[in-house]
């Protein structure tokens, strides 16, 4: 029999406590994070803890405590009559150096989970699904820090926004709440509150729509990740809008869907090219009001696209985000309200009238498609919060949302024409403003992309957002990086004085 090898020993050495923070949490840490990156190996024998206290010169109480939290989640373990030892755990896999700590610590909370902290070269055992390995290249930049200001894109006016009725309509929910409304409900959302969206959405867009095919949603972005998530395939190709709202690619791309860019013309979304993607069952468009391009798909192109889907059977996501603001006649029907074929999947938010932070959205499905929606949607969330849609329903059904709307239309319209009066005319290398007949954000070209950025880097010098439209374009793109130039700058975030204030500093800044 071979001889019995004696147990491995612990070593405290290199243990660092901060005594003006909690010791036992450190501890517990320090101890975890050695089991997990493979420096305390299973069958370890760990110091006693009155020992171990000594050594590190604490009270034997934090040690315990240390100790018992480790138990508890099975990284140690208790040998009757011999001690404490790390317990048998799988042979932790090597990992890039480069790994973000919380990818290490299995996402632990309270450590960093920065996605773009992954790195390039991550270990192919570390990113075991490609779900996973799609994700670094796929993720959300963070938003813009502090509160609004000139020319911040997709926010709209919510300094207008009836906050005083909003926490009227609030008080009054939470004061007598319906008991029913605070157990798990319909994961398709509040049945009065898809009601009253069918019945606007049959007033506003002519939509021939009832409160059975919509589903809440948190936002338009979960709405188009459930759409990613249910029609796409692995492999499948999806065409996008190129330049696009880069966020619904990259919720396609998670799906594993290869993004296909199609171009966008005065138009809408080039169906010429489209029709030519064979693999495509998917397109992903915003004909209301292009983003960012800002150009309004015309009823020949919306017939076309509608064609396109029959023909295929493919699916059409028709992303409505900000069709209440149509500055001069009426606007077009939606895509949904023309779709004879039930081949239109209709995305809308609150966000764009109430404010982002809401997050509240809705899908209208064709019929088909409801029940599998509402069931994939439940498996994330079981349904959404009860008190925001309770509220949104009765300010919608007490007319406040069609009165705000109105208000909401006036500012923007007011909030553009402040922008368009005091642009500065003649800058080199920037081209003239275009026609604004919708949306809450204009799009200027610019003749190069050394011009763009340059611009947008003095712009930031006086504290004024502008986007580059270089970056709303897919990273593979064939179009020439010149012509991918421009400035793409929201109107609606602050008000005219602000705007004009705005304005002045960038004509001294960009003229200066």
């Amino acid at each position: 029999m071979p001889p019995i090898s004696p147990p491995l020993s612990f070593n405290p050495a290199g243990i660092e406590l901060d005594r003006r923070q909690g010791l036992t949490r450190q501890l517990y840490e320090a101890l975890r994070q050695r089991v997990l990156d493979g420096r305390l190996v299973s069958s370890t024998r760990l110091p006693a803890t009155r020992d171990l206290a000594k050594a590190l010169s604490i009270s034997r109480n934090s040690v315990v405590r240390a100790y018992d939290q480790l138990y508890a989640e099975g990284f140690i373990e208790s040998r009757v009559g011999d001690g404490t030892y790390v317990a048998q755990l799988p042979t932790a896999k090597k990992l890039s150096t480069k790994v973000s700590t919380g990818l290490l610590t299995g996402l632990s909370p309270g450590l960093s989970t920065k996605w773009q902290d992954l790195p390039v070269d991550l270990d192919a055992e570390v990113i075991h699904s490609a779900g996973l390995a799609r994700v670094k290249n796929n993720h959300l930049s963070l938003p813009p820090s502090g509160p609004p200001r000139a020319f911040r894109v997709g926010v709209p006016a919510f300094d207008l926004f009836p906050f005083e009725v909003w926490a009227k309509l609030n008080g009054a929910f939470w004061r007598k709440p319906d008991l029913e409304q605070l157990c798990y409900g319909d994961p398709a959302g509040d049945g009065r509150l898809r009601g009253l969206i069918a019945a606007y959405l049959r007033s506003s867009r002519g939509m021939q729509c009832t409160a059975e095919q919509i589903v809440i949603t948190s936002g338009a972005q979960q709405a188009i990740s459930l759409c990613a998530q249910l029609l796409v395939e692995p492999g499948d190709g999806v065409a996008v809008e190129n330049p696009g709202y880069r966020a619904a690619g990259h919720a396609f791309a998670l799906a594993g869907g290869r993004l296909q860019g199609v171009p966008v013309d005065a138009e809408g979304i080039d169906c010429q090219v489209l029709n030519t993607l064979g693999d495509c069952r998917v397109a992903y468009v915003t004909p209301s009001h292009q983003y960012p391009l800002g150009v309004v798909m015309s009823l020949a192109r919306r017939l076309e696209l509608l064609a396109w889907a029959e023909r295929t059977g493919g699916w059409v996501i028709e992303d409505d985000y900000d069709g209440e603001y149509r500055y001069s006649g009426a606007p077009l029907s939606p895509l949904a309200a023309l779709d004879r074929s039930g081949r239109v999947l209709y995305v809308g938010t609150f966000g764009k009238v109430a404010f982002p932070a809401l997050r509240l959205g809705y899908l209208v499905l064709p019929p088909g498609l409801v029940d599998a929606f509402t069931r994939r949607r439940a498996v994330d969330m079981r349904h959404s919060e009860v008190s925001t849609q309770a509220v949104m329903a009765e300010f919608m059904a007490a007319g406040h949302f069609q009165r705000h709307i109105r208000r909401m239309r006036r500012a923007a319209l007011s909030r553009r024409n402040a922008l368009l009066a005091g642009w500065p005319n003649d800058l080199p290398g920037v081209g003239a403003l275009p026609g604004v007949a919708a949306g809450l954000h204009l799009t200027v070209r610019v003749a190069s992309l050394a011009r763009e950025q340059q611009l947008l880097a003095q712009a930031h010098t006086v504290g004024v957002e502008v986007n580059g439209l270089s970056s709303y374009w897919l990273p593979d793109c064939a179009t020439p990086a010149d012509q991918r130039a421009g400035l793409v700058l929201g109107f609606a975030a602050v008000p005219e004085a602000a705007i004009r204030a705005a304005l002045t500093r960038l004509q001294s800044i960009w003229k200066g």
